[in-house]
């Protein structure tokens, strides 16, 4: 199911921020701050910045700022602009038992309880009520419907099993949410 070549996106680098290199973050943690939590970042799409070192990390307001190893000038911090900062999942945290990384679900298969296959989830968004799953449908599914299907353990989502690639949902065919 997982592919640990696979990079997971953590944080966005956006614009420089000051004379001394800072950089806005755009941090896709939660919370936020636990980006800080990282600081050798790969980078995909740039193989000769192949890890980056994230330095120093600051909260300024409701944004993060951050330093790198090595661009201390706003010119040279300019080159990391728009890069998206990258990790292996083993470098994430192990979690307790039933809890899940999103990217951990993308790619399961979703049934109902009935016994009806629903399709895949493609990806999970953040609705601020709950988190929600979007299941695409697959060449085998019992339609040709996108899903969005809210992401509540125990009321909707029954089960999921990761090793099946499967998970289960209370969740009708005519639910077309």
């Amino acid at each position: 199911m997982e592919n640990d070549d696979e990079l997971l996106t953590l944080a966005k680098i956006g614009r420089v921020h000051g004379l001394k290199g800072w950089l806005r973050i755009h941090s896709y943690t939660e919370p936020q701050s636990n980006l800080a939590n990282y600081r050798t970042f790969q980078i995909a799409a740039d193989p000769a910045r192949a890890n980056l070192e994230m330095d120093q990390l600051k909260q300024q307001g409701n944004n993060l700022i951050a330093h790198f190893q090595g661009y201390d000038q706003p010119e040279q911090a300019q080159e990391l602009v728009g890069i998206e900062l990258q990790v292996v999942p083993a470098q994430l945290p192990k979690l307790d038992s039933g809890e899940f990384y999103w990217h951990q679900l993308k790619g399961l298969s979703v049934i109902n309880q009935q016994g009806q296959n629903l399709g895949k989830v493609a990806r999970l968004m953040e609705t601020g009520a709950n988190d929600v799953l979007v299941v695409s449908a697959t060449d085998d599914s019992v339609d040709r419907h996108e899903r969005l299907i809210p992401f509540l353990q125990g009321s909707v989502v029954k089960k999921i099993d990761p090793q099946q690639e499967l998970i289960e949902v209370d969740w009708g065919v005519d639910y077309l949410l």
